[in-house]
């Protein structure tokens, strides 16, 4: 990774909310040719991109910081724990558990866990987005962020009970706060 990724990758955002903002709504011609060379050597693809400058465009949200923080946690599983081996692997979006799903009282937690993993691993279709409105709420609802999220879901790995757990006691920690 370039020592600029950060500013690169804003630039990129940048140019997408642009070119949506102008009417390029169409993710089968979306026009950033030119920068899916840089886009895929961090492993970040067009969708992710475009879903990222839609949401924005359409809700204000996720920011530019989270796009950037959410790809930083992709590029460093890639190349860490990848190493540098893109995964021939899709998450089959009909086996993700239903939107009403919960574990330990949370809701949507069964549905996001194998989201983020798959995000992490860069196998999420271009039908799911890691960060859509659902995920937003339980991001909310409970005080994590979308990158803090894949950093846990790394560290433990398909413990499910770990991280139902963390993000339990992330929940109960933050409603003590407020």
């Amino acid at each position: 990774m370039a020592f600029n990724f950060h500013q690169e990758l804003s630039r990129i955002w940048e140019k997408a909310v642009s070119l949506y903002r102008s009417g390029n709504t169409d993710t089968e011609i979306f026009p950033i040719s030119e920068e899916l060379p840089i886009l895929a050597s961090w492993e970040i693809n067009k969708m992710d991109l475009f879903d990222y400058a839609e949401d924005w465009c359409l809700h204000q949200e996720p920011d530019l910081l989270t796009f950037i923080l959410v790809h930083y946690e992709r590029w460093s599983y890639f190349v860490e724990e990848q190493k540098g081996q893109p995964s021939p692997n899709l998450l089959d979006s009909s086996t993700l558990p239903a939107k009403s799903a919960s574990a330990e009282g949370i809701i949507w937690l069964p549905r996001i866990l194998p989201k983020a993993r798959a995000k992490l691993r860069g196998e999420l279709p271009p039908e799911v987005m890691y960060g859509c409105g659902g995920d937003r709420e339980f991001f909310q609802h409970n005080q994590v962020h979308p990158a803090e999220f894949l950093r846990v879901v790394r560290r433990f790995g398909d413990d499910d009970d770990s991280i139902v757990q963390w993000v339990a006691q992330r929940r109960h920690t933050s409603s003590s706060l407020l």
